[in-house]
């Protein structure tokens, strides 16, 4: 009998990255959605290309696929109870309401005193991601399914660094079901969620000091990104490639991640050389012109970007705790703070608290900093240099 996945969310992620693992690994994959028209075609199909995009493209086929809508509990609850792994990647605002349909596969899987422990791989830009949906799929479990919920089911938190942009149109008009993806293509796990043996699945890395490597995917690669995008746009750039092609905004993201990098070395004890081999790598990929990546898509939700525990706050603060003066990271901060996009409506929000409060205003309201925080005046300091370099007038 062939091995089982499930993976909830047939977007971008779970096509162009945990579908294609699936697929390697020798698994048939069912992917659970709730957008109808995506469910009928991969239902139809059982296929679907991914291309993998630098200076020469490649187009794979991930064959083995179905689809059941994530709105039918029961035929999801059906596919759980017969699953070999689980994984997730909806975005963290959906994780909630995929709790019931999980609940309900734990019930039917769990009936059965003899049936194998579940795992299920969090794949959600989301600091323990893992126990936030344990407790959120607790709460749609009587008291009697809590016990096989905390022994024999595991919430085991992935970090997604494989970047995927916002199809073109001409591209969705090619195929509905194409994802364009980057070549990377890795999946660190936290070795220590997984109840009972660890499967096989071609690129997973089960890793014992998962929570470094989180805050470095979180620190590094998103803050990285972010600073890219949010200066890029200052600077007029459509697309991520020409921003990180543009001297003085790489110079800025180099010196941002440098700040992070040393901070989690300090903090983790991890040696400086390889995550600042990691940096370099990352600005690389960034240059991948055949991805199309747009500033608008990575700047996208200042609002969750600018949070107290995400990717340039966060950093800003660990730096801080760590005795390394975060001036290049409070820098993107004000950057961001400053984006202003007509398209995206959480800038708009940031945009008329900063004409109301003022700068202050915003870091309290939204970054959850005092008024007497040391990050305030680097941010403060950082948009002065904003206005006095030109970046923004």
């Amino acid at each position: 009998m062939s091995k089982r996945a499930v993976h909830f969310g047939a977007g971008n992620i779970g096509r162009g990255f945990l579908g294609q693992l699936y697929f390697e690994s020798g698994y048939d994959t069912t992917f659970v959605d709730v957008v109808d028209s995506v469910v009928a075609e991969l239902t139809r199909r059982g296929s679907y290309p991914i291309r993998i995009v630098e200076e020469q493209c490649e187009t794979v086929v991930v064959e083995r696929v179905s689809a059941v809508n994530g709105r039918d509990l029961d035929a999801v609850g059906r596919a759980l109870a017969a699953a070999d792994i689980v994984s997730t990647a909806v975005g963290v605002n959906v994780l909630p309401h995929i709790a019931p349909a999980i609940a309900r596969g734990i019930e039917l899987r769990f009936a059965e005193a003899s049936a194998a422990p579940l795992n299920i791989i969090v794949c959600e830009n989301l600091i323990e991601a893992g126990p936030f949906l344990r407790e959120k799929v607790r709460a749609h479990l009587a008291p009697g399914w809590h016990g096989a919920l905390d022994a024999q089911v595991g919430f085991v938190e992935a970090s997604i660094g494989r970047m995927v942009p916002v199809m073109t149109e001409a591209q969705r008009a090619e195929d509905p079901l194409l994802v364009c993806v980057e070549p990377y293509c890795d999946l660190p796990v936290d070795a220590n969620g997984f109840v009972g043996p660890v499967p096989e699945i071609a690129h997973m890395k089960a890793m014992a000091n998962f929570g470094a490597y989180v805050e470095r995917k979180l620190f590094v690669h998103n803050l990285s990104h972010a600073t890219t995008a949010y200066l890029g746009y200052l600077r007029g750039h459509e697309y991520i490639w020409q921003a990180i092609r543009d001297a003085a905004v790489r110079v800025e993201v180099e010196a941002a991640a440098t700040e992070s990098c040393r901070g989690l070395a300090k903090k983790h004890g991890m040696d400086l050389a390889p995550l600042e081999a990691h940096r370099d790598d990352l600005v690389r990929r960034y240059h991948n012109r055949a991805l199309g990546d747009q500033v608008a898509r990575v700047a996208r939700d200042p609002l969750r970007k600018l949070g107290p525990k995400d990717r340039l706050i966060g950093a800003g603060c660990m730096c801080l705790e760590q005795g390394i003066p975060p001036e290049h990271i409070a820098f993107a901060v004000a950057a961001a703070i400053r984006y202003d996009s007509q398209d995206d409506p959480a800038a708009q929000t940031i945009h008329q608290i900063l004409l109301d409060k003022g700068m202050e205003g915003v870091l309290w309201k939204i970054c959850g900093l005092a008024a007497d925080s040391p990050l305030v005046e680097f941010v403060v300091q950082g948009d002065e240099r904003l206005h006095r370099e030109g970046w923004k007038t």
